[in-house]
Order: C-alpha cells, then sequence, then structure tokens
C-alpha cells in the first residue's frame, strides 16, 4: 500500500528483455536504501526489487502490468517517480494507493496560472473507473484532486513543489500516464452492480 507521495525521482539506466518480461534498472537516491523483494512504486505500478548496484535497484515488469500501463514507453533518460510502500504507523498524506495502475490516460493540455500548473488528461470512463470533483485520483504514483470532471476528461492543479519534485515538470501534451482510481470509489461501483443485479 503506497499513499500517492512520491519520495524520489529515479533514471532509467538500462532495460533489459527477457521474453515476455522487461527488466528496468533506475538510479535513484532511495536505490541505496532498497532491499531485494521490497516493494516500490514506479509512476504508480508497484513492482518488486529484484537487483541491487551501486546506486541503482533493478524491477522486473510482466507482460500484463506492460499492457495496462505506461511502462512499455519507458526509454534508457526516463524519468520516473518513485514511492516506497507506507509505513503502518506513518501519517496518511496522501490517500490510499494500491500500486495497481486501472488503465493509462493522455495528457490532452497544459496551462500555467500564475505559478501553478493544470494538466488535463483524457482516458476511457468505465462503470468502475469513477471520478468526482474534489476527489482523489493517482497519476503516475502522484496522489492528486479531482478538478472539473466532464465525461471522458478531468483535471488536476500542480503546485510548484510537486512540479519540481516530480516527473509532471517533463509531462508534455499527448504523453500517456498510468491512472490509478479511489479504491474506495471502485468498491462502491463494484457493490452497486453487484445489488442492481440481485435486484
Amino acid at each position: 500500500m503506497f499513499t500517492g507521495i512520491i519520495e524520489a525521482k529515479g533514471e532509467i539506466t538500462e532495460i533489459e528483455h527477457e521474453g515476455s518480461n522487461v527488466h528496468f534498472t533506475i538510479r535513484s537516491g532511495i536505490s541505496e536504501e532498497l532491499k531485494i523483494d521490497q516493494s516500490v512504486a514506479h509512476n504508480g505500478v508497484c513492482l518488486t526489487v529484484v537487483r541491487l548496484s551501486e546506486g541503482q535497484h533493478t524491477v522486473t515488469a510482466v507482460e500484463e502490468t506492460l499492457k495496462r500501463s505506461n511502462l512499455g514507453s519507458w526509454e534508457v533518460g526516463s524519468r520516473v517517480n518513485l514511492e516506497r510502500a507506507m509505513k503502518a504507523d506513518a501519517r496518511l498524506d496522501g490517500h490510499m494507493v494500491q500500486g495497481h495502475v486501472d488503465t493509462t490516460g493522455h495528457c490532452v493540455a497544459i496551462d500555467e496560472r500564475d505559478g501553478s500548473w493544470y494538466f488535463r488528461f483524457r482516458y476511457q470512463p468505465t462503470e468502475e473507473h469513477l471520478l468526482v470533483d474534489k476527489g482523489s485520483v493517482c497519476i503516475n504514483g502522484v496522489s492528486l484532486t479531482v478538478v472539473e470532471p466532464k465525461g471522458d476528461e478531468f483535471s488536476v492543479a500542480i503546485i510548484p513543489y510537486t512540479y519540481e519534485h516530480t516527473n509532471f515538470k517533463e509531462l508534455s501534451a499527448g504523453e500517456a500516464v498510468n491512472l490509478e482510481f479511489d479504491i474506495i470509489g471502485k468498491y462502491i461501483a463494484r457493490y452497486a452492480k453487484l445489488y442492481a443485479a440481485q435486484g
């Protein structure tokens, strides 16, 4: 379980293909503190550390993960958001994030407004992929508040600190992002669907 509060940015230094799996090696400020088998969110995707080297760690993505996320578009030099799993006794500063990406969306517009930035995204909504105004959404691992959800689009506001300390600074219009919808909303939608089917 994660919170959507990014600890560090990492840089992809090596990509290895092995069958349908892909191994990503990342250099970051927290890599030396990691352990083998530790869960770390990479752009919101929970991945297991499988190898450590000086100042770097390696994780493996399977075919299903590559299909559901933007990991397939990563290249050497790509910058990714990193967060270690939350501690049970820590404050939940963001919201409950599983690290299980639901789908991808695309950035359709970036608007700078007096020192902050508004990013607008388009995605394919479903009965369980729900967004509500002022609700929570996780984008590339960052816990954010939904602004103006309309149809298949919504916006988020990015403050200067988040802009500087996440890969939102490198995000351009047209790029794919990982989306994880609020787990509480997903459970409510699921139970409502089951209840309606029984009625």
